[in-house]
């Protein structure tokens, strides 16, 4: 990986640089003062809401499935399409979608994800049927891949000194770590009190806000240039992506052996490394490796995409435990989870955030990835009878700790120091990596689970209340691995990212400042 300047972070690509001959994109508005003041600030909320409707969709939906499926009639094996359906969309289209922003403006393509995206919930909201609830998932998921990394490219090009960066992706980081528990909770909210449909009905609500707060906060710009796409590289990346989830979401399933389990990860994985020859090769790259070769990004990515594999550990598993285990509601268990979204978002903003241009990323990584390492670990203390407040409750305070520092942390590096133009596609990576990294942990885990539950069961066959048990010692498992994981985010951020502490960033004119790009 190569090696940039620390101050590479600090330096605001206030102008579209050079950039190898590719499109320079966008050319923004010229800020006024007022817009670099207050202007940004609720820019950010407005950013924030559409994060946060793109995050919660990822669980609200889990929440209501029993519900989903009673209503509709479809069987246990094909309930996975409701959640497949939006991960393979979102997960395999994301690199484009930032692309697409960089190319035709990030904020028009903000706002168009932001419409489809309720559209399509709308329709889910209303599926008379399986087959229509799985394409309007589909949907959500492709506007999705537009939506969020327009929002991020937007949040990167628009906060640039280092010090009011910290603080605004402490906020953007601690929606993007706790958009999965709040998705809990509001779904078990709409489904306990409402219908299951509004599970995605809600989403009109956030769309709306956002857009509202789009149009009127963030400047208009137009492109400059004729933009061009790196077809084969779209192709390759896209295919791939999709084989790699799906591949992990049947392993899920059907098993590690099966044979379109083996196919689609093979082909998946053999399209991914196609993409990567194509792009060292063409004149206008979809992903500038540069992008990712750079040490501190690259560490940075990594260490999300490891910290979206043990979150999987937390989400999945302990609503199993307390839904199954302890007897809880789908509401009770959404409050149950509170705790930790709470502790996400002081951690973030109140400690990540202040700390992150002073000690930089690779001290909060580290920290972040102990932390949440140990607190999953103090869930394997769980019992068939433990107290929510003694046992489960600690756990995820210490997660949540741990999980802002990391977010707020990498989420800003994985997307600073990038020429502006190419601050779209940097931000698809960012969030690619969490996807692909959630992808791989429901099923890496999910199966490791299945296979330790029937190992204990075999061992101790005829005891007493055997199948709890066996279905506890899965549990505990699963969340052994989770916290080895997460202990890897700590070594990723402590051994791959240099960089310590950020410098300020240098006097710039009115004209040359970005405000909220494209």
């Amino acid at each position: 990986m190569s090696h940039a300047a620390p101050t590479d972070t600090a330096a605001p690509a206030a102008t579209s640089a050079p950039n190898s001959g590719q499109n320079s994109g966008p050319t923004p508005s010229r800020p006024t003062s007022k817009e670099r003041g207050g202007h940004r600030w609720l820019a950010l909320g407005v950013i924030a809401i559409a994060q946060l409707m793109v995050v919660l969709d990822a669980t609200i939906v889990n929440i209501a499935l029993p519900a989903a499926q009673r209503d509709l009639g479809f069987s246990d094996d094909r309930r996975q399409w409701i959640v497949t359906a939006y991960s393979l969309a979102f997960g395999g289209l994301m690199l484009l979608g930032g692309r697409i922003g960089d190319l035709f403006g990030r904020k028009k393509v903000f706002i168009v994800g932001l419409i489809g995206f309720a559209v399509a919930s709308v329709l889910g909201g209303l599926a008379p049927s399986f087959a229509t609830l799985v394409m309007a998932r589909a949907l959500q998921g492709v506007f999705g891949a537009l939506l969020a990394p327009a929002a991020l490219s937007l949040l990167t090009t628009t906060f640039t000194d280092p010090r009011e960066r910290g603080r605004a992706f402490g906020v953007f980081g601690a929606v993007a770590g706790s958009g999965g528990a709040v998705g809990l909770l509001l779904g078990g909210v709409l489904t306990e009190y409402t219908s299951w449909r509004w599970c995605l009905y809600v989403n009109v609500f956030f769309a709306a806000v956002a857009v509202v707060g789009a149009a009127l906060l963030l400047p208009r710009s137009t492109a400059d240039s004729r933009p061009r796409f790196d077809v084969p590289g779209i192709l390759t990346i896209t295919l791939g992506l999709v084989g790699v989830v799906y591949g992990f979401s049947n392993a899920e399933i059907n098993g590690w052996g099966a044979p379109v389990t083996v196919v689609s990860l093979v082909l998946g994985v053999a399209l991914v490394v196609a993409f990567v020859i194509i792009e060292t090769r063409v004149a206008h790259p979809l992903l500038p490796l540069r992008i990712v070769l750079d040490r501190d990004r690259g560490g940075a990515m990594l260490a999300l995409g490891l910290a979206a594999i043990g979150m999987f550990g937390i989400f999945l598993f302990l609503t199993y435990y307390l839904e199954l285990s302890l007897g809880y509601s789908a509401l009770k268990t959404g409050f149950a989870f509170v705790a930790m979204p709470l502790s996400i978002i002081l951690s973030s903003n109140a400690i990540g955030g202040p700390l992150l241009p002073r000690v930089g990323p690779r001290v909060l990584i580290f920290a972040g990835g102990l932390l949440a390492s140990i607190g999953l670990l103090l869930l394997t203390r769980t019992a068939l009878d433990s107290s929510y407040v003694t046992v489960v409750l600690p756990g995820l305070v210490v997660i949540g700790l741990g999980m802002g520092l990391i977010f707020s942390a990498a989420i800003s590096t994985g997307t600073s120091g990038v020429q502006r133009a190419d601050a779209g596609v940097a931000s698809a990576t960012v969030n690619t990596m969490q996807q692909i990294g959630g992808s791989i942990g429901t099923a890496l885990l999910s199966t490791i689970y299945a296979s330790s539950v029937r190992g204990f069961a075999g061992r101790n066959a005829g005891t007493p209340d055997v199948g709890a048990y066996a279905v506890l010692h899965g549990y505990h498992v699963a969340f052994f691995i989770s916290s080895g994981v997460l202990l890897s985010v700590a070594l990723a951020g402590g051994l791959v990212i240099r960089r310590r502490a950020q410098r300020p960033a240098p006097a710039q004119h009115d004209a040359d400042v970005p405000v909220a790009a494209h």
